[in-house]
């Protein structure tokens, strides 16, 4: 697990309006993404998504790790929790994305991990 940022996320209510807002205030450029409504996000940075049906929601961090299921058994052991709700997609898209998943820390703090699609 190396812990390095490697993935940032914003929810909306509306996509087409927040690719309208995000695409005029930073020149970002959006690709359909993996879930009805939700787009990749093309930074010169740090890669990204945004969905809807999300209002008000704060923008989700996931750190990279190398194997979900062992950060997920880390996460409990800390006394985190992990959010039951799967954020991956179908089998396509984790083929193309790789895994995510919500969690919190032992005080309650939400982040995401992300593990790399497997080389094919």
């Amino acid at each position: 697990m190396t812990g390095e940022p490697a993935f940032f996320e914003i929810g909306v209510e509306d996509p087409e309006r927040g690719r309208a807002f995000y695409g005029a205030l930073f020149g970002w450029s959006f690709e359909p993404g993996p879930s009805g409504g939700g787009s990749a996000i093309g930074t010169p940075g740090l890669p990204g998504g945004l969905h809807g049906g999300d209002p008000g929601a704060s923008p989700y961090l996931f750190f990279l790790v190398d194997d979900m299921e062992a950060a997920l058994a880390r996460v409990r052991d800390l006394g985190g929790t992990v959010e039951e709700a799967d954020v991956e997609g179908d089998d396509d898209s984790v083929r193309t994305f790789g895994r995510f998943r919500l969690c919190r820390d032992d005080q309650g703090s939400r982040f995401g991990l992300h593990q790399r699609p497997s080389p094919s």
